[in-house]
């Protein structure tokens, strides 16, 4: 399952272990279809806490991430970031990179 995130849970929620926040908007195709690809990667990788954060709805939360294009997802380790993926991208790589940040975070 992945949970929604805004300014006032956003920083507890990713302050432990692992945390995959998917930064989004209602209105970018590429977002939508990315959805049954994070919900089918939660669930296969259940030590990673999955988030999402419509920037349109939290703004500030999209700047202070330094989110310049969507989709974008950030990975963080203890709340701080350790790598990202930005772009539509296969499910297949995206358990690739996730499971090598795992590894060297």
């Amino acid at each position: 399952m992945i949970k929604d995130l805004d300014e006032s849970n956003f920083k507890e929620s990713i302050s432990s272990g692992y945390a995959f926040v998917d930064f989004w908007a209602e209105w970018c195709a590429p977002c939508k279809m990315m959805e049954p690809i994070l919900i089918s990667v939660s669930e296969e990788l259940p030590t990673v806490k999955f988030f999402k954060v419509n920037i349109d709805d939290f703004p500030k939360l999209a700047s202070s991430n330094n989110i310049m294009s969507i989709p974008n997802m950030i990975m963080f380790k203890d709340g701080k970031p350790v790598g990202s993926v930005i772009g539509a991208t296969a499910k297949n790589a995206l358990v690739q990179k996730i499971k090598t940040l795992l590894k060297v975070a």
